[in-house]
Order: C-alpha cells, then structure tokens, then sequence
C-alpha cells in the first residue's frame, strides 16, 4: 500500500463572521459559506505549489451547511476555487458531525492510495454564527440519537456533562478539585490560543481580556459570565460558536519526495465508531471507540504513546480534552486531570504537547472544519513553519490528530510524520 502524504495546508482565520442589528435581529452575512471555502482550497494549493489543474479529486467536509447556511450540495461549489482547472473533477462532501474533516480527508487518502487520483484536495467549512443560540443547539442536536437525546431536549453539553458526570463518579474526584481540572484545561488551550493570529479566542478577544490565563482567574469568574450549561460544564467548558474553514493537499510520499518541498507522511490512520445512544454504550467515563481507533493508527503507524510530540485533541468539552489525552495513552486512565494540573502538556513540556493551536476551545470549532485545521496546524509544526506556539524544549517529529464527531461517536485518530 502506497504512503500518502501533506504537501500543502491552509487554515483561514476562524471568528464570528455575520454583523448583527442588536435592535432589530437582522443578520448580514460578512463571510459567506462559499468565500470561506473557496478562500482555504485557493490557500492550500498556493501553499503546495500546484495549479488547480493538478487536482484529480476534490472532498468537501460540512457538518450541516443546509440548516446553519441554507446551503446543501456544498461540493458543487469547490470548482468556484478555480473553475479553469477544477471544473469537470469529481467532488465529494463528506459529513460525520464534528469529525467531518478526518472522514473527509481519510476518503482523500484511499482514492490516493488506490491510485484513482493522483492529486486530492481536501476542504473543511461551516459557517455557524448566521443562527442565533437556540438554531444553533437545534443543528448540533441532529447529529445526536434524535429519537432519544435531542427530541428530548438534550444537547451537546447535556451529552459530554454525561461523561463528566461519568468520569468523576468512576475515579472518585471531588467536584472541587474537577472543576479545577477543568478550568486547568481550559486556561492551558487560552494561553496558546494568545499565540495563534488565526484564532476566534486570541490576542484581543474575550478570554484575552479577561485575563483567562490560569485556572485561578477562571474559577473566579462571577457565575453571570461563566454560568453553568450543563451540570457539571459551565460556559468556559464549552468551545466555540465558529465560522472557518482549512484545506489540505495530498499525495503519494513517493511523489511527494520527487517533486522536493516540505511534506509530512499519514504513517497511520484509526477510525472507529461508537454506538450512537448513550444509552447503549457500556460505560460513560472512558472514550472506548476512541481508544480502539487510536490503537489501529499507533498499530500502523509502528508508534506508540511515548513517541508522539505534538497532538491536536478534540476538546469541545474540557471533559473531552480530559478523555482525549488518555484516549492517546498520554495519560494513564483517571491521571489525566491530575496530569494538567501537574503543569503537563504546555509548550514547555519536555515530552508532548497538546493543543498548541489553543483548541477548539480558543482557536474555535466551525464543525466540518475542524478535522481539517487540526492536521493543517500539525502539517506546519512538522514542516517547520508553526502557526502560534511551539514546543520550546525540542522539534516535533511525530505528531497526532484525535477528532471526534457526535457525543465521541465517530473516533479518527492519524499519525504524522516529518519527513521533510
């Protein structure tokens, strides 16, 4: 089986990109779905050094683009990125929820690796912030078990608030010193979001100014701003409302090596999926799907725990990044809170470190985006060129992307390799 490898990565800046009259409700669309996507495909190709034409293929990753942008058969915009060389290319969407950048860029590798396309393009997009909060819930609420969680009013904090509430029973934690694990996780990902210039939280923005740079300052928050969602995850426990997008391009390493410039190999690739009710899951403290796709990457990727560098973690919950780090054997079960409250896990750590892009938490979660910014941001620390904070200790060699989609329902975990 032929190697494949990045060869090229965009990541636009992620925010609220809609303008909205307090008075009258009115939204104006200050980023359209479309200009997102066709912005980051444009990014990565420049960034490969290809023309459009190079392209064989194009996967277009969207959680929910008809109920958040009115807009479905979003994969039949992608030749906009260049009509001249894109238009006639077969085009693909991918959805599966928050991971649909991962599912869409594995699709990318196995028409890769089959040969079917020489040259693929990857692009993650969601425009989120046209819906006011209550639309917003309602769209994530689909890609739960409709019939039982989200007709039943539960929603994304509701369901992730099960595993909190899981995980702190299972390993006996009192809820004073978890929600200090949390606040821990949660100042860690704002501390390097300050340092990443394409962030929704970063330099300037709403945790900057607040002075969220440590557990104390976000525990200390008055509960009018950082009430409690869903017991026990409180506002500053949830990542982001975001509009964004990030594309990659992929190629065999073979090629890739033949044609000189950076790269970064996809040494391994785990995918695995959970039973979608909670109800029917054996237990609510651990991410087992999620720990079976991270074997199958380690497992083919010829690594194992201690050899990663870097890791980008799904943390749309605080209690995720919690779950994500021991998924990843980073931690050993029920250790990880105590780990980052260690101190573990910065840019100063002298074995990994994890989520230096700030996270879905301060660099923001546009949903179908997600997947695909994680290995862009991942791709440039390998290559070299990090955007945002590095680590200080030594050069990345290895690195990890865990993104999940749903209620921890669809589980992809990739290695990365420098290569170059």
């Amino acid at each position: 089986m032929s190697r494949v490898s990045i060869i090229g990565a965009y990541n636009g800046k992620f925010g609220n990109f809609v303008q909205r009259n307090k008075e009258t409700g009115e939204v104006a669309d200050a980023k359209p779905i479309h200009e997102l996507l066709v912005e980051a495909g444009r990014g990565a190709l420049a960034d490969a050094g290809l023309e459009a034409s190079d392209v064989d293929a194009v996967w277009v990753a969207s959680c929910a683009p008809g109920l958040f942008a009115e807009q479905e058969h979003l994969a039949a915009l992608a030749p906009e990125i260049d009509p001249s060389g894109l238009r006639f290319k077969p085009m693909t969407r991918c959805e599966a929820a928050c991971a649909s950048g991962s599912v869409a860029l594995y699709n990318a590798v196995y028409a890769v690796e089959a040969g079917r396309a020489r040259v693929a393009l990857v692009v993650g997009v969601e425009k989120m912030n046209l819906l006011d909060t209550k639309g917003v819930t309602h769209a994530l609420a689909t890609c739960s078990y409709w019939p039982e969680e989200g007709s039943r009013g539960m929603t994304f904090p509701g369901l992730f608030a099960e595993y909190a509430k899981g995980y702190a029973s299972r390993y006996g934690i009192d809820a004073e010193v978890f929600s200090r694990m949390l606040a821990t996780v949660a100042a860690l990902c704002y501390r390097n979001g300050l340092d990443n210039p394409l962030a929704h939280f970063g330099k300037g923005g709403p945790s900057d100014k607040l002075g969220l740079s440590s557990a104390d300052a976000i525990l200390a928050l008055p509960p009018e701003r950082n009430p409690m969602i869903a017991d026990p995850l409180r506002l500053h426990d949830c990542s982001l409302v975001t509009d964004g997008a990030a594309a990659l391009v992929v190629m065999r390493d073979e090629d890739a090596r033949a044609r000189g410039g950076p790269a970064v190999s996809i040494a391994g690739i785990g995918h695995a999926n959970e039973r979608l009710p909670i109800s029917r899951r054996p237990n609510m403290y651990e991410l087992m799907a999620g720990k079976e796709a991270v074997r199958r990457a380690y497992a083919e990727a010829g690594i194992g725990a201690r050899d990663v560098d870097v890791a980008e973690v799904h943390d749309c919950f605080t209690i995720n990044q919690l779950l994500s780090t021991e998924a990843l054997g980073l931690s050993d079960d029920g250790r990880a809170g105590y780990d980052y409250l260690y101190g573990r896990f910065g840019r100063d750590d002298d074995a990994v470190c994890v989520n230096l892009s700030g996270g879905l938490k301060a660099k923001g979660h546009p949903v179908g985006a997600t997947g695909v910014s994680m290995h862009a941001l991942l791709y440039k620390q390998l290559a070299g060129s990090p955007i945002g904070a590095s680590p200080s200790r030594f050069a990345p060699e290895i690195g990890v992307a865990f993104n999940v989609g749903g209620s921890a329902v669809t589980n992809c975990a990739t290695v990365l390799r420098r290569t170059r």
